[in-house]
């Protein structure tokens, strides 16, 4: 089966999230994507390990189909090799400050200088220009200063989201950049930078509450799990467990009104007269749905909503999450042989799907360094050299 993007050389400078998950998501399709990282290790390869060599899941999941090369650029040496690896490669991303980039020379205008038409594909927490461009930051800092910590929870008791979405997100942004910037090369012969941001992704999923705000200055204030322009949209407990449905559009809620036995007084009050309405007064919505979902187990609460055609879940653990039928049937998380495991990790594969040229992923996440030698062979190094640079500490 062909890859859409065999044959582009990728050299990765990221760590943790945003720049690593984008190189996966280029590796899937094809790129060779070599890892660049530093002879101990980089501290994202170690957090929360599941394995007897130390590498954790997040390690695992952001570095599949990728080569491992093992290189300090801040030595003379090193930064030759980078020359050289840079000279053979498409797109170097590294997810690091301006001023980082600068001391690395892997800021633009120094890459540029080994290949005219390169593409960097950067990602900081602030962006390159403004005040904040030099600070620091990780995906919760993203959260925090984008309005959406202050809107989670409940007054007076902010709450970040667990899952790094703001990473995820920006790693998706850079990825589909990467690519324009590829198909434009394509046509022009020109290289660019591809910039993303960690609070500009955070900013722009909290759009439409920033709009409102700046429109209506409505200061809306955080309402726990119910939802504010809809209802019910909330969690509910059941007998056994908690489920979250979800009613938007009137269609859904007259749905919703039957269902619950009493439809005329839910369709002919004024407070409930469309989804603004509902949402400002969603208390007395969830109190019916809560008073419903206790009367069932989560199972007979799912099958009743989904027989009305209303958009509901139960809430899963993480071990439920893996356990369920839906995502055992679609083999989405695919099980990856990694040395150390007891058992295979469950990969996410990628979470699009093309139907002539699907990403897949074909290889683990690599060993440190494991590919070293592979990868300076491919860029004119002889086996003495590289024993060489092993003897001088520079890989």
């Amino acid at each position: 089966m062909s890859q859409v993007l065999a044959g582009v050389r990728v050299l990765d400078f990221g760590r943790y999230i945003a720049g690593p998950y984008c190189g996966a998501l280029l590796a899937d399709y094809g790129a060779e994507v070599i890892r660049i990282e530093k002879r101990n290790g980089g501290e994202d390869r170690f957090l929360a390990p599941v394995s007897d060599t130390g590498a954790g899941g997040l390690f695992m999941q952001m570095n599949r189909n990728k080569k491992s090369v093992t290189l300090d650029p801040m030595k003379p040496a090193g930064a030759e090799a980078v020359r050289r690896l840079v000279a053979t490669a498409d797109v170097v991303i590294a997810n690091l400050p301006a001023s980082t980039l600068k001391a690395m020379k892997l800021d633009y205008d120094s890459l540029r200088t080994t290949k005219d038409n390169i593409i960097l594909a950067t990602a900081s927490a602030f962006g390159a220009t403004g005040p904040y461009a030099e600070r620091v930051g990780f995906d919760s800092i993203g959260q925090a200063m984008s309005g959406a910590v202050y809107m989670t929870g409940e007054p007076g008791e902010p709450y970040r989201a667990s899952v790094p979405y703001v990473d995820f997100g920006t790693a998706l942004a850079l990825a589909f950049g990467t690519l324009a910037a590829l198909m434009e090369r394509g046509r022009t012969g020109k290289g660019q930078v591809v910039e993303g941001a960690l609070l500009r992704t955070a900013l722009n999923m909290m759009g439409p509450a920033l709009i409102e705000q700046a429109v209506l200055k409505i200061d809306r204030i955080p309402t726990g799990n119910r939802g504010q322009t809809s209802a019910p949209s909330d969690i509910l407990p059941t007998k056994d467990g908690f489920v979250l449905v979800a009613v938007v559009g009137q269609p859904l809620f007259e749905r919703w009104a039957k269902l619950m036995g009493d439809a005329d007084t839910w369709l002919n009050d004024p407070r409930f007269k469309d989804d603004l309405a509902r949402g400002d007064n969603a208390i007395a919505i969830s109190a019916r749905m809560r008073e419903w979902c206790a009367e069932r187990t989560t199972a007979e609460a799912i099958a009743a909503l989904e027989a009305a055609r209303i958009p509901a879940g139960p809430v899963l653990s993480l071990q439920q999450a893996l356990d369920d039928e839906h995502v055992v049937a679609t083999g989405y998380l695919q099980p990856v042989e990694y040395p150390g495991t007891r058992v295979p990790a469950p990969v996410p594969r990628s979470p699009v799907y093309l139907s002539e040229t699907p990403g897949e992923i074909r290889t683990r996440a690599p060993l440190l360094g494991e590919h070293t030698d592979e990868v300076l062979t491919s860029v004119g190094y002889s086996k003495e050299e590289i024993a060489g640079l092993r003897e001088k500490g520079v890989v």
